[in-house]
Formats: C-alpha cells, structure tokens, sequence
C-alpha cells in the first residue's frame, strides 16, 4: 500500500483494553523502519501520545481554549520518539459535553492548517472506545483512514465491544472500500486464549494480524512513559511490534466485516465458556 501513497489506519477497541499502549509502539516500530508518522490521540484523556512524548502533551481543544482559532502547527504538534510526530485531540472535563466534539474539532484544525496532507508515511489514529456516536466515526466517515483495526482480548466484554465496532466499520465500507484490516490480540494477562480470538475473527469474515504478548518489559516502559520498542529494542516484545508494524505495512487483505446480531452473540458467549470449560 506504501507504494503508492500514505497509509491512513485507526485503532479501535474496548476502554481499557491497550489500544493506546500498542498504537502507540507500532507508531514506535513504523518510525524505526525509517517511515515519517504522525500519530493522533482521539481520547479525551489526551494520553496516547505519553509513550512517545514522555509525558502528556497540551491537547488541540486546550490550545484553541488559551489561544483561539489562530493557532499554528507548532502549537499542536509535538516531537517524540524517533520523530514521531504527536497530536492529541482532547475533549470536555468529565459529565460535561460531547467526547465526540474532540475528535471533530481537531479534524477541522488539521484540515485548516493542511497537516494530514503533508507528506507523512504513516498516519495513525488512536480512536475511544466503541463508535457510539458520530464522532468517534470521524476518521471513516470522513475517510480520513482507509484501515481499521481492532484491537482484542480474548474476555467476552471485549469481544462484545469489538462487534459493536464492527457494526460501524461496515457501515462506512463499500465493495470499494473494504476497511477492515483485521484484530489485533491484546494478551492483556496470561489466560487470554487464541483460539477464541481467532474463532470470533473466523465468525467475522476477518483475520488476526498478530498475538501481542503479556510481559514486564511493556509495564516497565510505560510507568516510564516509553515505549518498548525504546525501552527494550532487543525484547521479544519489541520484536513482536516491529513485525506487526511490517505486516501491517504490506497488509492487502481487507474485508468488509460481518459483525453479529444479538443473539448469535450471546450463542457466542456460550460457545466461549465451553472451550474455556475445556482447557
């Protein structure tokens, strides 16, 4: 896909789950294959960036807040591991306004100041939680991104989540614009079990890229506000997100997703308890 021109991809996945903690390495990994990335947290928590910056960086609704509309690309871009180019979108305190208005303020600001039109390698978006509302959907309504990928443990509210993802990625898929890259396994602890992540990807006409191993030398990079593949590059964890940045890199396997209705979940769900019952 890097032959003929950017690639655009957005990470998507359960509150909590690690999407942050692996988009952000794999941004890590794409600039360590000498690509030019630009990274963009879409959480209100403005934290997606910490790994590569070292610590949070001023938000584009934080900076419009002090400075008005007249704000330039050095007020929100920010220099981090390897050149890494960070932006987060921000959003309101907590119980007031709408998440979703971070995301599409920072998109505004960004097609003003014509940063994603420069000549970035890579640009990722590091999206919240579920598309609950249309501003999470920003970046595939407004093709901003042509792959998604989920990210996944094996635990049944994960799985549910990623459904529900699913459900909003078809939606803004054609028979031309396939979207959907596939899941990415997030080991968040040791009884994570493949097989139900690669059974939930076969029951949604998709694939899973890679297993992202439980390990120290992730916990240890981030209380240090790293990554791994800074941290520790010789780890095998740092190993595996070179690789997944590779494959993701020369992915042309996209799909249109097939996400399950209620009660085929819930049948899902009771398929999962049987195969952990047998291990």
């Amino acid at each position: 896909m890097l032959n003929n021109k950017n690639l655009k991809i957005a990470f998507y996945g359960k509150g909590g789950i690690g999407k942050s903690t692996i988009a952000a390495n794999l941004s890590a990994a794409f600039s360590k294959l000498g690509l030019k990335v630009l990274h963009i947290g879409c959480d209100p928590k403005g934290d997606s960036t910490r790994n590569l910056t070292g610590s949070k960086i001023p938000s584009v609704l934080k900076v419009i807040q002090e400075k008005g509309t007249e704000i330039e690309e050095k007020d929100i871009i920010h220099s981090g591991f390897n050149g890494v180019a960070c932006i987060e979108a921000g959003g309101p305190e907590a119980g007031i306004g709408c998440a979703g208005m971070g995301i599409t303020t920072m998109a505004e600001e960004l097609n003003h100041l014509g940063i994603v039109n420069k000549p970035w390698d890579v640009i990722v978006y590091d999206v919240l939680g579920d598309v609950v509302c249309g501003g999470f959907s920003v970046p595939m309504r407004e093709k901003f991104v042509d792959a998604v990928y989920i990210v996944s443990s094996s635990e049944f509210m994960s799985i549910y989540a990623a459904n529900n993802i699913m459900k909003g990625v078809r939606r803004f898929s054609t028979g031309e614009r396939n979207l959907f890259g596939g899941i990415i396994h997030n080991r968040r602890n040791e009884n994570s079990k493949d097989e139900i992540v690669r059974y939930f990807a076969e029951k949604s006409n998709t694939q899973v890229l890679d297993d992202i191993p439980f390990c120290n030398e992730i916990v240890f990079s981030e209380l240090e506000g790293k990554t791994v593949v800074e941290k520790f590059p010789g780890s095998k964890a740092c190993k595996t997100f070179m690789n997944l940045a590779k494959r993701i890199k020369e992915n042309l396997n996209y799909s249109i997703p097939r996400a399950m209705e209620d009660i085929e979940l819930e049948q899902f769900g009771r398929i999962m308890l049987q195969m952990e019952i047998k291990k």
